[in-house]
């Protein structure tokens, strides 16, 4: 291409630096609430989708690295959480400190000039420690310190990652508590009022032991999304368990299929009826790549015309499912050329990019020249709205791609 446009990501992640909690948190909480702590692993191991690190004692044997300890929680720094720099082979499951990861990860001022690296002008970041979607704070046994941590991290999140220093090109998407949806409704709304419109929410909330969104629980959170136009954002492992076929599949495996909880989760919200109570709705699924969705929409349709009377939707879904999406679902990809094939059976107004910056899978620094090679066939109007203009108006940022702020 003669011209691409400058890459806005809707998914990056951030690795949250160590004063963020403990700058945050009441004195009260310095020996439970999160923080750092530099020890050896005595083991790790990440099979049938399963993480499960052990941390040694002062003393032991084993690689040394940072750890996140709170509560009963200790959850190493890893190789995977940020790999970009490193050479695909050597990209292995090993404990790292701060000290040995590419200052990006954690760095406003080094994350926008990798940023310049890869052509990408804005960017969406989920966390690192609380996971994809809090999970950390929803576990955990303290709720009144599980709150704190939550509205720690989001204030750290809009007044620091996406504070001045980055000019407008940090997107903030916070957290919710998610044991209890009036509070995570109040938190939507008090972040909504200094101009964030994306919140982290998981794929399948009845594997972390919550509600389904069959249910009414959601309503509060899912009417003050509505209401101030947050968009719901669903990144792979936001239900902590990745798919796998086994307790004993290696990584391969769950890495080639990691999309299916997107799908089971994108069938749910198609046959809920929440789009149709809650018009303003909208849901994007980070990662989780796009090619196949056209099945699953068409699927879906069948299903809906042919057996929604004894499906249990005839009296809540009133519209085809592929209707409903093309209104409220987005599907973000970072190397998906079969998907770019497949474009008209998704929906150009319905794809958005990313780079997935600093993981494993990150195209950075060649996410431009993965772009340009996956979308050569499509007009450029098409490329510029797949790329940054789909973005723009979901995220509610300026003409210009960038937070604007409250």
């Amino acid at each position: 291409m003669e011209t691409f446009p400058k890459i806005i990501s809707v998914d990056d992640h951030t690795v949250e630096p160590a004063h963020v909690w403990r700058d945050r948190l009441p004195s009260r909480y310095a020996d439970s609430g999160p923080r750092i702590v530099r020890a050896p692993l005595k083991e790790m191991t990440f099979l049938g989708g399963k993480f499960a690190p052990v941390m040694g004692a002062k003393g032991d044997d084993g690689p040394v690295g940072d750890w996140w300890v709170y509560e009963d929680l200790h959850r190493p720094l890893t190789r995977l959480d940020t790999a970009v720099g490193y050479d695909r082979d050597e990209i292995k499951l090993e404990i790292i400190t701060y000290e040995q990861m590419r200052p990006g990860s954690f760095s406003v001022p080094d994350r926008l000039a990798d940023m310049d690296v890869n052509h990408v002008q804005s960017a969406l970041c989920f966390p690192t420690f609380p996971r994809f979607c809090g999970q950390t704070f929803t576990e955990a046994k303290d709720r009144e310190l599980g709150l704190l941590g939550v509205r720690a991290y989001n204030d750290w999140m809009v007044e620091e990652w996406c504070g001045p220093e980055a000019h407008g090109r940090l997107i903030p998407l916070t957290l919710v508590p998610l044991w209890d949806a009036e509070l995570a409704a109040a938190e939507v709304r008090r972040n909504a009022a200094r101009g964030v419109r994306a919140v982290a929410f998981s794929e399948i909330p009845p594997h972390l032991g919550l509600p389904s969104i069959h249910t009414d629980e959601w309503d509060p959170f899912l009417a003050a999304c509505d209401e101030t136009g947050t968009v719901i954002a669903m990144h792979i492992g936001s239900s902590s368990k990745m798919p796998s076929t086994s307790a004993d599949a290696p990584p391969a495996v769950g890495s080639t299929i990691t999309f299916a909880n997107c799908c089971f989760s994108m069938v749910d919200w198609l046959m809920s009826g929440k789009f149709e109570r809650f018009p303003n709705l909208k849901v994007m699924y980070a990662e989780g790549q796009i090619g196949w969705i056209p099945y699953i929409l068409e699927r879906a349709d069948v299903v809906w015309e042919e057996n929604r009377g004894w499906g249990g939707v005839a009296d809540k879904v009133h519209r085809p499912p592929s209707e409903l999406f093309t209104d409220h679902v987005y599907g973000c990809f970072f190397d998906d050329a079969f998907g770019l094939r497949n474009l008209d059976a998704i929906g150009v107004g319905n794809v958005l990019y990313e780079t997935d910056y600093p993981h494993s899978d990150s195209t950075w620094p060649r996410s431009r020249e993965v772009g340009e090679a996956q979308m050569g066939h499509l007009a450029p109007d098409v490329v510029d709205r797949i790329v940054r203009g789909n973005a723009i108006d979901l995220l509610g940022l300026t003409e210009d791609g960038l937070w604007a702020g409250a």
